[in-house]
């Protein structure tokens, strides 16, 4: 053989720069293996979907009726205040009354018949799907429907999203039990129920999707995405069929930001990631106060309640129930600058006495509400000494409003999602991202650990205790 042949077969026998791995070696039975485990998964698909879409139907009809009752409530008594104001001052005892029958009512139903639809019920909601706590779906959804009515009709500062996502999550657990579901098909349908709780909420089935994903389950699968989806997409045609397709937040503003007000963005981030720690460890400090009161007579907790509540509430009828028109005077920038501090206060601290007493309501709205003052008050200084700032400060105000909801839950795709599907702003999603994320970042830093967490342990705390209680008084009686 020549010199230059040995030299060809010499390069031929070398690997190729882009040649392919050596084939893996699979036996008959991991082929099998394979194609049965996505024969099953296409079954389950097959089987769960026509049931997550019952699940959205279901959970948006009861959604779009308790949010049309909510409504009505709240207008019902923002006229009656105005009405009734004029008949003296004396009548300031009437939002006193109404707030503390509201407050006393709702607490004494969730203390007699459903313990788990206190407060917002998401975090009972992760401790079901964690296996860590069951679930009375007939009880919950009566008390947390009838509860939430009287608590956020009467003008408690809380929101409809918390009992709305619970209620959801309730209908799929009673679906799947109806149709006799397994154990595991019904924690996928209890999942899918609370995405479409929150869909047909906020008229936001994206959001209703991701939150699932992000915050309520934890083992995120296809099955679990395309039920999730399913379900929250029927709610919202639900929701929208019955109470129309406009976003909950009507807003007006300009195009995409200039990259020059990105800075103002980040600072709006930092001021939400600081008041977000700050909320999240009042809210916790809240619930430790009242939980000395669970002793008290249930009528002088809610008269300390309904004082707190409706004193501030006759001044102003704005800051009652989910405080939705504050919300729209702060997107809109109608409400004057020297103001804006006070009423956040005020609103903070009807949250905390709010949500403290056990009434059921969730905190979405009420960060909302925060997250727009914040916005609107960064948005006003920055005019004033940033040269290059946006004329309409409530841009600033949507921003801040996904920002200190994700300081304050730690979920920054939700936030951003919800509020893009909320106020049809998309072209604020640059500015979004960054505050979102310098929030979440700053949250991370002062160590603060998100709220549903820290409620969800609170929850697990106190079942214990039940649970010890009870065994002490079987122990007595035998």
């Amino acid at each position: 053989m020549s010199e230059d042949n040995k030299n060809i077969n010499k390069r031929g026998s070398e690997p190729a720069a882009f040649e392919e791995e050596p084939l893996i070696k699979i036996t008959r039975r991991e082929i099998a293996l394979e194609i049965a485990d996505e024969r099953n998964a296409r079954r389950l698909r097959k089987r769960l979907l026509p049931r997550a879409l019952l699940v959205g139907v279901i959970a948006g009809l009861i959604a779009t009726v308790f949010r049309y009752s909510l409504h009505w409530l709240g207008e019902w008594r923002t006229q009656w205040i105005e009405e009734s104001s004029q008949a003296g001052n004396w009548t300031v005892l009437m939002p006193v009354m109404l707030a503390s029958m509201g407050a006393g009512l709702s607490v004494w139903l969730v203390r007699t018949w459903s313990p788990a639809a206190a407060g917002s019920g998401i975090p009972q909601l992760k401790g079901v799907l964690l296996h860590l706590r069951r679930m009375n779906w007939l009880s919950l959804i009566l008390v947390k429907f009838v509860g939430g009515l009287l608590a956020m009709g009467s003008g408690l500062a809380l929101g409809r999203e918390g009992p709305m996502v619970q209620m959801g999550g309730a209908t799929g657990k009673m679906v799947g039990r109806l149709l006799g579901m397994t154990k595991a098909e019904r924690f996928i349908l209890i999942a899918a129920g609370a995405g479409a709780g929150l869909s047909a909420a906020f008229n936001a089935p994206l959001a209703g999707l991701i939150f699932v994903l992000e915050e309520i389950s934890r083992a995120f699968t296809p099955v679990v995405f395309f039920a999730g989806l399913l379900a929250t997409v029927a709610a919202d045609t639900v929701s929208r069929s019955l109470l129309g397709q406009e976003p909950v937040l009507q807003t007006q503003l300009a195009d995409i930001p200039s990259l020059a007000v990105f800075p103002v963005f980040l600072l709006v981030g930092v001021a939400a990631g600081v008041l977000g720690v700050a909320f999240n460890r009042s809210l916790a400090g809240s619930l430790k106060i009242f939980d000395r009161t669970k002793h008290w007579p249930v009528w002088l907790m809610a008269l300390m309640v309904g004082t707190c509540v409706g004193v501030i509430g006759w001044f102003f009828p704005q800051l009652l129930g989910s405080g939705h028109h504050v919300t729209m005077q702060a997107l809109a920038g109608q409400l004057a600058v020297g103001s804006l501090a006070f009423f956040f206060v005020l609103r903070f601290f009807m949250t905390m006495v709010s949500y403290g007493c056990g009434a059921p309501g969730g905190i979405f709205a009420p960060v909302l509400v925060l997250g727009a003052l914040l916005g609107m008050g960064v948005g006003e200084l920055a005019q004033e000494y940033y040269p290059v700032a946006i004329e309409n400060s409530g841009v600033f105000a949507v921003v801040a409003m996904a920002a200190f909801f994700t300081s304050v839950v730690r979920a920054p795709l939700t936030a951003i999602i919800l509020i893009l599907e909320m106020t049809n702003s998309y072209s604020l999603m640059l500015p979004l991202l960054g505050a979102c994320l310098t929030a979440y970042m700053v949250a991370e830093g002062m160590n603060d650990r998100p709220i549903y967490e820290v409620l969800m342990e609170r929850d697990l705390k106190q079942q214990r205790e039940r649970v010890k209680e009870a065994e002490q008084e079987l122990a007595e009686v035998t």
